[in-house]
């Protein structure tokens, strides 16, 4: 049988003969309203649309239009979670409750791409965080859309201080979902024009590792390595200390057995987070903020204290920032010094991921300029500076070094990965320095892994 003779081409054929206008073969814009609606219709609680030209969308339009080249609509949407739960210190009950609104999210999704399809318009729906892009970690972009820029530039909130997007009406208790459309809308959303964060730094009293600071800054890596053990680099880690065991008894001195059941757990029901406390104080938000300003004393002693007294283990970087944090803030929880799986395998992550494993901290005393050449596979020049506790990495080698590091690409992402010998690397001259050692020394301080 010819192509052409074929049922299904035939019945194709005599479908779209019958579309003698050109115009309806060409897709039109959404009603911006009708979409919206639909999103409702299909479980969201609040819904944004944003085209994919958008500015506020410059930093990541390359990777949308490389995973589905024909976005032109990006419609953002919020589910609700419900408070008490995610406030919960049994954090089995908090994670229930992230678990079950993630695939209510990921569903509300599914749904509006069904009715698009049955419209005749294509249409995506990326993840809402799980599975990911693992091909990609460590020192990669993970995820397809950045969910949280996408929400506020379509008008669902702002980011707090604890990198969460703060709904004005509903708080930080909420997920973000995202559906990629492949046609234009009547309309679209603006960011709102205000920030619900109260800046109340209740986050930063709650955050078991010190992640949030003060002053705005965040801690990625110390976030990373407590919150999220039981997911990626975390997960990692726990692989190696089976593999580096011994024998069962060897395991169960490197690994408890809670924490053994912990993660048999999180690989039975599902990746759960070990705090995400920033997000269970905080009163931001319309339908929030009745209690805190009722009765502050109350907000804390409720929500905030058993948090932060809760004994738990709290799991840190050697050496980092976060390990004198519990140290200093909360005696009570126990400490214990793990991996987080950073480990970048090109040069090119290396530099894009020290920002995320930099310690403020270790680099207050530290004024320094590093300039780094990579040869071999990866040729590369970049200068490091670390002043006043603060980091500034540059493509090529700009201004005078205090210390000039040459080296062979793999002999330096191997040493990082703890698998070369730093002697035997500036021995075999696979790794040459220029300017005093020990500020080489102090540059791997700054950023523990």
């Amino acid at each position: 049988m010819k192509l052409a003779e074929h049922p299904t081409v035939r019945r194709f054929h005599e479908k779209n003969s019958k579309s003698a206008d050109a115009s309806q073969l060409s897709p039109q814009p959404l009603d911006a309203a009708w979409l919206r609606q639909l999103c409702l219709d299909c479980g969201a609680d609040d819904v944004g649309v944003v085209e994919i030209g958008r500015p506020a969308l410059d930093d990541q339009r390359d990777d949308i239009l490389r995973f589905f080249p024909h976005t032109k609509t990006l419609l953002s949407f919020v589910c609700r979670m419900n408070r008490e739960p995610v406030r919960s210190p049994a954090r089995s009950v908090a994670n229930l409750e992230f678990h079950h609104t993630g695939d209510h999210v990921n569903d509300v999704a599914r749904k509006v791409v069904a009715a698009l399809e049955r419209l005749g318009v294509p249409a995506v729906n990326p993840a809402m965080g799980f599975p990911m892009e693992m091909d990609r970690f460590p020192g990669g972009k993970v995820w397809v859309v950045s969910h949280k820029p996408v929400a506020v530039a379509a008008g669902l909130g702002h980011m707090g201080i604890h990198r969460n997007v703060i709904h004005p009406r509903f708080g930080n208790f909420i997920l973000l979902g995202t559906v990629l459309i492949a046609a234009e809308a009547t309309a679209s959303d603006q960011p709102i024009s205000y920030n619900p964060c109260l800046e109340c730094k209740l986050c930063v009293a709650a955050c078991p590792v010190g992640a949030i600071s003060p002053d705005g800054g965040f801690s990625f890596s110390a976030c990373l390595t407590h919150n999220y053990r039981e997911f990626m680099g975390g997960f990692t880690d726990w692989v190696e200390q089976i593999a580096d065991s011994k024998n069962a008894l060897d395991y169960r001195r490197r690994v408890s057995d809670p924490e053994s059941a912990s993660m048999w757990q999180s690989l039975g029901f599902g990746p759960n987070y070990k705090a995400a406390y920033c997000m269970s104080v905080c009163p931001a938000g319309e339908d929030v903020i009745g209690p805190y300003l009722t009765d502050k004393p109350a907000h804390l002693k409720d929500v905030v204290r058993p948090l932060q007294e809760k004994e738990e283990t709290i799991y840190v970087v050697a050496g980092s920032d976060a390990e004198e944090h519990v140290a200093r803030r909360f005696p009570h929880k126990k400490v214990k010094r793990v991996g987080n799986g950073l480990r970048p395998g090109t040069i090119r992550r290396f530099l894009s991921g020290l920002r995320l494993t930099f310690q403020p901290g270790k680099a207050k005393n530290l004024n320094a300029v590093y300039h780094f050449t990579f040869t071999d596979q990866d040729d590369k020049q970049a200068t490091v500076t670390i002043r006043n506790g603060k980091l500034q990495v540059v493509d090529g080698l700009q201004g005078t070094a205090d210390l000039h590091v040459t080296a062979d690409s793999q002999t330096w992402l191997g040493f990082l990965a703890k698998e070369r010998n730093l002697l035997w690397a500036l021995i075999r001259r696979r790794i040459r320095v220029k300017g005093s050692p020990k500020l080489l020394l102090a540059f791997g301080k700054c950023f523990p892994s």
